[in-house]
């Protein structure tokens, strides 16, 4: 009866320090998300803007790559920030070229997607093709919704993906540094 008993607080030790983890993690997140939109949103615009809906856009693009490289290891985090950095490299030089030369068009952004899949294979990082095929998506995407400078575009994702990395990468090691992890830990009975 004592074992079971002790098992029992045991158990509910655990589910509170699960919850515990899980709740300061996600708040970190939440936390180091809104840096990230409000410093493209809010201060970065100060500098440059092209549109209220092109701010909120990048808002919205460095909360993604927050998201992205937020992970349970240091290790983790900073293989996210790198394929999620390589990844927005590949896609950037492409996307700028291509809208340097041409406007929008969905059968260039599909051959864009194609090449890069291609390259990234070439250079054994296939596990990057989807978030560059992503980011093309999105920037040409956003060139053919405001054509006026499209080239633009790929600079502007590049420094909202970089501040969402930054951000991303400090929070995930401010909450690793709190001992904070949002993975449950595996019973060993």
């Amino acid at each position: 009866m004592a074992t079971a008993q002790r098992e029992d607080a045991e158990s509910r030790s655990n589910l509170l320090t699960t919850m515990g983890q899980a709740v300061g993690s996600g708040a970190i997140l939440a936390v180091a998300c809104l840096i990230s939109y409000w410093l493209i949103t809010s201060v970065l615009t100060r500098e440059y803007s092209v549109s209220r809906d092109d701010d909120l856009l990048g808002g919205m693009w460095a909360a993604v790559a927050t998201i992205f490289v937020y992970r349970q290891s240091h290790i983790e985090s900073a293989r996210a920030a790198l394929s999620r950095t390589l990844a927005t490299l590949v896609s950037f030089v492409l996307c700028l070229i291509y809208l340097l030369i041409f406007p929008f068009h969905v059968v260039g952004m599909a051959a864009l997607i194609g090449i890069i899949a291609i390259i990234l294979a070439l250079v054994r990082r296939s596990e990057d093709i989807i978030t560059a095929a992503i980011t093309t998506a999105v920037v040409m995407v956003v060139a053919g919704i405001s054509p006026q400078n499209a080239w633009e575009q790929p600079i502007l994702r590049l420094v909202d993906t970089a501040v969402g990395i930054l951000v991303g990468v400090a929070a995930a090691w401010i909450a690793l540094g709190l001992g904070l992890s949002s993975r449950p830990q595996r019973s060993e009975a």
